[in-house]
């Protein structure tokens, strides 16, 4: 019996901090679950124990990431909903070349795929514009594409508005730290924050549309694409990072 309280402590408890992380009272998050406030309470404090069906509805509503809903349902004492593939696989195999395609397709615009600590999984060719350059222990695997752009010995010298990039960098840091509840990101944001790159200007700028990276004489805004019902936790946490002209004279140059 005492084994059991401690397992229903756990998922409350996890669940508690996933609901006030997402800054949403007890009422909130039942109205949105479709639960009384009272039994939700009962299930953060151990005094009631959750279904699997209601681990799964509350993560669904606090928008848990498919790794963490599996950590919810082990805490509560139930087998996980979601596999975790291995990238080598063969069952992520032709996923995977779809992907690549995608990568291919965005050419000659620079186009990567990256986990969900930014490590590169794959790139398309244009991608070597960026690294030229950059220091070898910086490229060799696993390479983490945030360290690569900030760090001195990368493609920080080459970024003519590093400051204003720096700043974007960490801000994205910083939201997805929170929304994953994620300590390696933390850790990676700290590393970063203490890498040379100046005071960011004004966060809004009345002349721009988007924050560009501005590399050499060329002008880039990003774009991320995830997959849009994933099921499965690797691929959960996978996405293609595209770096597309911000100007006239950058799509020129990227034709050319």
């Amino acid at each position: 019996m005492k084994i059991g309280v401690e397992v229903v402590s756990g998922v409350g408890q996890l669940l508690r901090e996933w609901r006030t992380g997402r800054r949403l009272s007890q009422l909130e998050l039942s109205v949105r679950a479709g639960v009384s406030a009272r039994h939700l309470s009962f299930v953060e404090t151990g005094r009631s124990r959750p279904t699997r069906e209601m681990i799964l509805r509350l993560a669904e509503e606090l928008a848990v990431p498919l790794r963490s809903r599996n950590e919810l349902l082990l805490a509560g004492g139930f087998a996980p909903a979601y596999g975790e593939t291995a990238l080598d696989g063969p069952r992520l195999a032709s996923v995977l070349a779809a992907l690549r395609d995608v990568l291919a397709g965005h050419a000659p615009s620079p186009a990567l795929l990256v986990d969900r600590h930014w490590t590169m999984v794959d790139a398309n060719h244009a991608v070597g514009r960026f690294t030229a350059g950059c220091a070898g222990w910086l490229l060799e695997p696993p390479v983490n594409v945030l360290r690569l752009s900030l760090h001195p010995e990368g493609m920080a010298p080459r970024i003519c508005n590093l400051a204003e990039w720096r700043a974007h960098v960490l801000h994205r840091l910083d939201q997805q730290a929170a929304a994953t509840a994620d300590p390696v990101l933390r850790e990676l944001r700290a590393e970063l924050a203490g890498y040379p790159g100046g005071t960011p200007g004004p966060a809004v700028r009345p002349d721009g549309l988007v924050v560009p990276l501005r590399f050499d004489d060329l002008a880039f805004f990003s774009v991320t694409s995830v997959l849009g019902t994933p099921l499965d936790v690797t691929l959960d946490e996978l996405a293609i990072e595209t770096f597309l002209p911000a100007d006239a004279a950058t799509a020129d140059a990227l034709r050319s």
